[in-house]
């Protein structure tokens, strides 16, 4: 459901996306109100579900994780899509999965330290959960790899 946002909190989500280290008080000043406000906004803007939290962004390449891997995976029985789901969560590789419209039950995202340990996770891990088959995508490098704009969504302007 998406959430009727006024001018200050467009403001306030455009900085904070920017730099999410950003002090209120550098937030405040810029939009020209106290940081109580800003604080009482950010709390809504959280509770509202818009902002998820913050965290750093790890470059899995520079730790040792050098293949990106996409897969489609085909269920033998999809009825059991929040059993594979859990399973699917307990491998710390799969950092993405998602319920998919076309042919696959569910598609995943995951780093591997290299093509043997992404063969090992598919062949160990995934394979035991039921799967029929999969089809696997190899990322050379992410062209694009972006949050979503904050400026091109609605305002109330009330």
């Amino acid at each position: 459901m998406a959430h009727r946002l006024d001018a200050l909190d467009k403001k306030i989500l455009k900085l904070i996306a920017e730099d999410a280290r950003i002090p209120f008080l550098e937030v405040a000043r810029v939009c020209n109100v106290s940081g109580a406000a800003i604080h009482q906004r950010i709390q809504k803007l959280t509770s509202l579900g818009i902002i998820k939290g913050s965290q750093f962004v790890i470059d899995p390449e520079k730790i040792g994780y050098e293949t990106c891997a996409y897969i489609g995976l085909f269920l033998k029985n999809p009825e059991h899509f929040d059993r594979v789901v859990e399973e699917l969560k307990k491998i710390p590789e799969v950092v993405e999965c998602h319920y998919t419209t076309g042919g696959f039950d569910m598609f995943i995202k995951i780093y591997a330290r290299n093509n043997h340990h992404l063969l090992n996770i598919i062949h160990d891990q995934l394979q035991p959960l039921g799967l029929s088959r999969s089809e696997t995508v190899i990322s050379f490098n992410a062209a694009i790899e972006r949050q979503l704009p904050v400026t091109d969504f609605p305002v109330d302007e009330d």
